[in-house]
């Protein structure tokens, strides 16, 4: 690829990464929007943010797949095109299975980061290309951050639809890049997509989130959800014997065994839980009204630009990874970003009087999640073929998909578990309480980080 082709490449991987990232997030801040606008349960208005999670677990592999093939940059944009039209259900004035319908069609772009590293690791020279793959990483993470200020912004001033409409204007744009710069597949590959292995993960994933997301469900039918919980863990047995049979797997299992992989997806999981478990107490601790005893009061928009310092420095820790990385391994990366994360929680445990300590607490957060995410591919390419680099990735972010829906149910088990009877919102002290439980799940993230490290280290030096 030529250099002028490679300078516009870059760009366009970005873009198209954080557009995916920061649509499936809109979500979030517009919950109580939809509530009131369709006139549903809040519980019901949580769909629009987990079904978006879910079309997004279950598309990654399968996009995954289909990247490691010949016909990557038609998937690109068939992918792409899915999620116009889904941006487009979301604008139109129909009723609320619609809305749903598509925002499951938006949530399908969250498979599409694997394929924009895939893309960069082919096109771009290995050095460069390191570079380029951590910043998408990053990139798909602070998408939410850039996301959510703007959403609420605009359902303030325009409601719901208006919101939604940011999100048809950003995809089309994404489309039309698409077109214009992703480049063919190299020659000599293939892909087959493995169905029935699909439809396996797509049931267990399916159980996972919605057991997540169902919260009322522990509290009152224990006995049910940990049912559910079972039927999953076993469709996720059923659904790895299946691929170690495959000739054509979904994921290729048997790469996933590998220590480091293995290794890698085990900090994602845990620190992905622990990353959006502060995520969520910081956003819901700013807006809880002065008059339970703590809290800010803030508007949904005010909110959200408490997310810019997650952004920001997100970004910057972002940029300095790839420079780190000639210095320091990627495993002690992944320990120090995690150990930045519990110091955000830590920092949020013990100061959160006053709104500038939300901002820092969510600053730290940023960057450890920044340099968590930056360091991550490199620890699972290391010891992955470069056709392989799409469905391996793919595989790592639907385990960060779940450890993130983990985080969000956890907090809200934990704020409402210390929530008394006849009252609407948690004692303080339960805030506490959760971020104590982040500090320990960001404790085994750094301690599985720093075996990885060790591991590498004998490796090198036997």
């Amino acid at each position: 690829m030529a250099r002028s082709e490679a300078r516009l490449l870059v760009p366009a991987l970005m873009f198209i990464a954080l557009v995916v990232a920061a649509v499936a997030s809109l979500g979030t801040p517009l919950i109580t929007s939809v509530a009131t606008s369709f006139h549903v349960s809040l519980g019901s208005a949580q769909w629009t943010l987990t079904v978006a999670l879910l079309s997004g677990a279950v598309a990654t592999p399968v996009l995954g797949r289909l990247g490691a093939g010949p016909h990557r940059r038609a998937t690109i944009l068939a992918t792409l095109a899915v999620v116009v039209a889904g941006s487009a259900l979301t604008v139109l004035p129909l009723p609320f299975a619609w809305l749903l319908a598509g925002r499951a069609a938006q949530g399908v772009g969250l498979g599409l980061t694997a394929l924009m590293m895939g893309v960069a690791r082919d096109h771009l020279p290995e050095e460069r290309s390191a570079a380029v793959i951590a910043l998408i990483s990053v990139v798909s993470i602070i998408g939410a951050g850039v996301g959510y200020p703007l959403a609420a912004l605009l359902a303030e001033l325009g409601g719901v639809r208006a919101a939604y409409g940011l999100g048809l204007v950003v995809t089309a744009a994404a489309l039309l890049t698409a077109w214009r710069s992703m480049p063919e597949a190299p020659e000599g590959r293939s892909a087959h997509v493995d169905v029935a292995g699909a439809v396996v993960l797509a049931a267990a994933l399916l159980l996972v989130l919605f057991l997540s997301g169902e919260r009322n469900l522990w509290s009152r039918h224990l006995a049910v959800a940990a049912g559910l919980a079972v039927v999953a863990v076993v469709l996720l047995c059923v659904w790895a014997v299946i691929e170690l049979r495959s000739t054509t797997p979904l994921v290729d299992v048997r790469a996933v065994r590998h220590p480091a992989v293995a290794g890698a997806n085990l900090a994602m999981l845990v620190g992905g839980i622990g990353m959006y478990l502060l995520l969520t107490l910081i956003t819901r601790y700013a807006q809880t009204p002065h008059g339970v005893g703590y809290g800010f009061g803030l508007t949904t928009f005010v909110a959200g630009l408490v997310l810019i310092p997650f952004s920001v420095l997100g970004f910057v820790a972002g940029k300095l990874t790839p420079r780190a990385r000639t210095r320091i391994a990627d495993p002690l990366l992944l320990a120090g970003s995690a150990v930045v994360v519990g110091g955000g929680f830590a920092l949020f445990a013990a100061a959160r009087s006053d709104v500038a300590e939300l901002f820092a607490a969510m600053g730290v957060l940023g960057f450890g999640v920044g340099g968590f995410s930056a360091a991550m591919p490199g620890v699972i390419l290391a010891v992955t073929p470069k056709s392989e680099t799409s469905s391996a990735m793919s595989f790592n972010y639907v385990v960060r998909s779940v450890g993130y829906s983990l985080g969000s149910a956890i907090g809200g088990l934990i704020l409402a578990a210390g929530t008394g009877p006849g009252h609407l919102f948690p004692d303080d002290s339960a805030y506490t309480t959760a971020a104590l439980v982040g500090i320990g799940a960001m404790a085994i993230t750094t301690l599985t980080s720093l075996a990885l490290a060790r591991r590498r280290l004998s490796e090198t030096n036997p």
